[in-house]
């Protein structure tokens, strides 16, 4: 049987919009389960207990960079190991990945971002019916963290697929982690074209040319769908 597995994540509120944050962002991994990662998942759950974690420890970008949460106790070059072996992870496994990014000042309310978010997916899902419907079974994996993504799971992928769907904790799955450094970085990347960076980020990444060059120019790579 052949099954494609989709990991969902975002970034963002459905709130109005507000300067310190103006997106929103869902980020759609997706693997091909006739592709091993056994090895690639061993070679991160190694990384992560170097620095200290359990190995079912789930990372989290935004907080590493940041140094927030987990990472508080961590200085700058352990947390840019930790964030380059979850990189170097994503880069190793076949994957693609779809990113949908929306600026919230561009709408007049929760309602009208919704209905645009359904519809660039159902778009993007109709587009590429036929990768889609090569497969036997789709599941798709997702936190719940947000009502409005189960709706829109429920309403426009089960729609177009009939996906099966499972609700996951982040430390279950490394590509739901994938996902979250999508999200990551793409959120970094309409930054970087809005404007500039944080000095949080700035110090992490030493600038926007250093992020465009060893993270967002190596992430583009893996855009779109893998072989199916």
């Amino acid at each position: 049987m052949r099954e494609l597995s989709i990991f969902i994540d975002e970034s963002g509120d459905f709130g109005p919009y507000e300067p310190h944050a103006p997106y929103y962002l869902i980020t759609l991994v997706f693997h091909n389960q006739a592709d091993s990662i056994a090895e690639e998942v061993e070679y991160l759950r190694r990384h992560v207990a170097e620095s200290g974690f359990p190995d079912d420890h789930s990372v989290h970008a935004g907080p590493l960079i940041r140094r927030e949460a987990d990472y508080s106790s961590l200085d700058l070059n352990a947390r840019k190991r930790l964030f380059r072996a979850q990189f170097s992870f994503m880069r190793r496994v076949r994957i693609g990945f779809k990113t949908f990014t929306f600026r919230k000042r561009e709408f007049d309310g929760h309602d009208a971002m919704v209905s645009r978010m359904s519809r660039e997916i159902g778009t993007y899902i109709r587009d590429n019916l036929a990768f889609f419907q090569s497969f036997d079974r789709i599941v798709v994996y997702y936190d719940g963290g947000q009502k409005e993504i189960t709706t829109i799971i429920n309403s426009v992928l089960n729609a177009l697929l009939e996906v099966e769907v499972k609700r996951v904790r982040p430390s279950s799955y490394r590509l739901f982690q994938a996902a979250d450094m999508v999200c990551t970085l793409e959120l970094l990347a309409a930054k970087v074209e809005d404007g500039p960076l944080s000095k949080s980020e700035r110090e992490f990444f030493g600038g926007a040319r250093d992020l465009k060059k060893n993270y967002l120019k190596p992430l583009s790579k893996m855009a779109g769908l893998p072989k199916a």
